[in-house]
This record gives C-alpha cells, sequence and structure tokens, in this order.
C-alpha cells in the first residue's frame, strides 16, 4: 500500500484584476476522481494544506452541468461526504517527504491565489520532483509550480513537459478578460515546454516523474498513470 499526499489549495476565492474576490477553492471531479482511484486500489490519501486549514470546495463544481449530469453530481457529492481525510488535513509546512510514495495537487482557481506564491509549497515540488517519486498536477494547480523558481527566476521544472488550463479554456469560462494573470503565459515564462490539447479534452503529459493534467477531464486518465507508477 502506497501512502499519497494530496496538496490541496486552503483559500475559498480567486482575486481578480479589478480586486474583486471570485468564490472558489479545490474542483471537486479533480479530488473525486484520483481519491477513488488510489483509495480502489488500497492506497492511503493524506491530505496538507497551507496553515492545515480544511479545504474548500468550488461550488460550481459541484453542478450537476459540471458533472455530465445530476446522477454524476450526486456520485461526486457522495464521495466528497465520504472522504474524511478533508475534514483533518495537515499543515504543509509539517510535511516530511519521506513519508510519501507519491504527491498529488488537484486544481481549480484557488492554487492560482495561494499556492501560486507558496514557498513551502514550491520547496515541497522541488524536493519531490529530484526524489523520483511519482509527481501529478492537474488543471489550475500548476500555478503551484510559479513558486519553484529560485531568486533568478530559474526553475528545476523548465524543459519539463507539462499540460494546464489553457488560456482558450480559461477564455470559454469567461474569466481570462478578468484575470491578473493566465496559467499558460506564466508557465510558459517559466520555461517549461507547455503542451496544449483540445479545450475540455482530457490531456495528459508525463515527462520523468512528473506527471500533468490539463483540465477536470484530465484527472482520471491522470490518476490512472500514476497508479501505473505505484
Amino acid at each position: 500500500m502506497a501512502k499519497i499526499l494530496f496538496v490541496m489549495t486552503g483559500v475559498d476565492y480567486w482575486t481578480l484584476a479589478d480586486g474583486t474576490e471570485h468564490p472558489t477553492g479545490y474542483w471537486a471531479e479533480e479530488f473525486v476522481a484520483p481519491y477513488e482511484a488510489f483509495t480502489g486500489a488500497g492506497h492511503e490519501i493524506v491530505v496538507a494544506t497551507p496553515g492545515g486549514v480544511v479545504p474548500a470546495v468550488d461550488r460550481g463544481s459541484l453542478a450537476a452541468d459540471a458533472n455530465g449530469g445530476a446522477e454524476g453530481a450526486q456520485r461526486i457529492a457522495d464521495t466528497l461526504s465520504k472522504a474524511t481525510e478533508l475534514n483533518s488535513p495537515i499543515d504543509l509546512a509539517t510535511v516530511d517527504l519521506t513519508d510519501f510514495d507519491a504527491v498529488y495537487y488537484p486544481g481549480g482557481h484557488g492554487p492560482m491565489e495561494d499556492l501560486a506564491v507558496d514557498a513551502t509549497s514550491g520547496a515541497l515540488l522541488n524536493a519531490a520532483l529530484a526524489s523520483g517519486k511519482p509527481l501529478g498536477v492537474v488543471c489550475h494547480a500548476p500555478a503551484a509550480l510559479l513558486a519553484t523558481a529560485d531568486a533568478d527566476g530559474k526553475s528545476p521544472f523548465a524543459g519539463y513537459r507539462v499540460a494546464a488550463f489553457t488560456n482558450a479554456e480559461e477564455t470559454q469560462a469567461g474569466l481570462a478578460d478578468k484575470a491578473k494573470w493566465l496559467l499558460q503565459d506564466r508557465l510558459v515564462a517559466l520555461g517549461v515546454d507547455y503542451r496544449e490539447g483540445e479545450p475540455w479534452a482530457p490531456h495528459v503529459e508525463v515527462d520523468r516523474n512528473l506527471f500533468t493534467g490539463q483540465n477536470p477531464a484530465s484527472s482520471a486518465p491522470l490518476a490512472a498513470e500514476l497508479l501505473k507508477a505505484l
């Protein structure tokens, strides 16, 4: 049995360019699909957040139209209600990477607010990459990679193939023109080998021990790839 660390956003908002706070958090499917895959295979999940706060779900990610209909939404809600790990997260600052076999970052717009500038998370990501342990990051969670750069702006993730939420998807979601910055643009500037698939279609990139997915639909296939690596 493997022990997998889920690093999750600790905020329930994303500050837009005009200073308003857009309600968000983590995206339900991006937690649920890997959670079901990992626990179904007998693995243990530990949730960590900045400050050890209980992560907030993006309410929009619970809607029927975000989950293929009412039945899908109910399944998502049922899994979240049973995932007791969400109720007792550990403080990200106390994480010892040697305790875990893999690390996974679910998305939602929340990581754009906190993990993108969280030095503790950045150091963990760099250590996980260097360790060779499977490291999964999906959708908006690759914003956390921005915190891996050193004082000169250099990141060990530079040159790695990375999939993440695209400018096209942010535009279609209606938030691109309201954002302070766009994830795709920042990742390209960081020096990763950004790979873009069709909007909303599953797209996973595997480069050495780094596993990344473009959007919510990519979370299940990303989890499947991580399971192979375990």
